[in-house]
């Protein structure tokens, strides 16, 4: 017998209550006033979006956090086709540090809502939630323009993202935006249940998490996105039981060869040998799910 009837899946696959996204919105707006009202960024082609799963629409009720990339782009970051330079697109050397626009990020926070409720990490910025609004994560980043990946001399035609340094220096890059676009693809082709099992699979590791079974941090929700994306659109609206739906698809995960798969973006490879995580460690959480889920009696 599942341990969750149809009813608690169905419920679980529902996007943030009205009350909820009315305290995140009211966080965006925060974070987009802090910066726009510190001297050191007012006059700094600055844009502001928002992220993760709140801007894919996958977040889930029991953590409603929102993430905000706070994106400059008077100075960005580029990679070239082969034998290409900055010369060949008349580009010039930014004059900004991106530790000097970081610590600018963080200055602006802390000025507007104080040092107490601002924490500084290794990435992001976290503004501790309120009964106003909710837990918040600026990360700050330079544009990123990516010429290679679609081999153009254009300097205006480009594949967009994001580049920054966390704290401990190490790089990452990512495709936000790609990342929200297909999504909506995705969840479009799939009869709009992509998202809706995503919502599950994060609610289902939440409640793993608190029922004391080991997954492992690497376990994040934008893996589980990814994973999915992956699946077959078929997989999302063959089954009409959510169960049925959730079984299968775990199923499908689990015997997959999964070293192909793909970021969301896809723009880069999910596995590869700078990830936190690898096959081994999201197969033993496909298969600690499903035996949490009774399917396997």
């Amino acid at each position: 017998m599942s341990k969750y009837s149809e009813e608690t899946l169905k419920n679980w696959a529902k996007s943030a209550s009205e009350t909820e996204e009315q305290r995140i919105s009211n966080a965006i707006k925060m974070i987009k006033e802090a910066i726009q009202n510190y001297d050191n960024l007012r006059n700094k082609n600055i844009e502001i979006f928002v992220q993760g799963s709140y801007a894919n629409n996958t977040n889930v009720r029991t953590k409603s956090d929102v993430d905000i990339c706070v994106m400059l782009k008077d100075t960005f970051y580029r990679e070239y086709p082969d034998g290409y330079t900055r010369e060949h697109y008349g580009f010039i050397t930014g004059t900004n540090s991106f530790d000097d626009f970081r610590k600018d990020v963080i200055n602006a926070l802390k000025n507007k809502y104080g040092k107490e409720n601002i924490k500084p990490g290794n990435k992001s910025i976290k503004m501790e939630s309120t009964s106003y609004r909710v837990e918040a994560d600026a990360v700050p980043a330079f544009q990123y323009r990516n010429y290679k990946i679609i081999n153009s001399t254009n300097k205006n035609r480009f594949v967009e993202g994001i580049k920054f340094y966390s704290s401990t220096k190490d790089e990452v890059i990512n495709y936000p935006k790609e990342h929200i676009s297909n999504g909506k693809r995705k969840n479009t082709d799939t009869q709009k249940r992509y998202k809706r099992t995503a919502r599950i699979f994060k609610r289902i590791r939440h409640q793993m998490i608190q029922d004391d079974i080991p997954v492992k941090k690497c376990i994040s929700s934008f893996l589980i996105e990814s994973l999915l994306f992956n699946v077959p659109d078929l997989k999302f609206y063959n089954d009409e039981l959510w169960n049925s739906k959730i079984k299968n698809i775990i199923i499908y995960l689990y015997n997959d060869n999964k070293k192909n798969y793909v970021e969301v973006s896809n723009r880069l490879k999910l596995f590869d040998d700078t990830r936190k995580w690898d096959i081994d460690s999201v197969d033993k959480f496909l298969k600690q799910m499903y035996n949490f889920l009774g399917y396997n009696s």
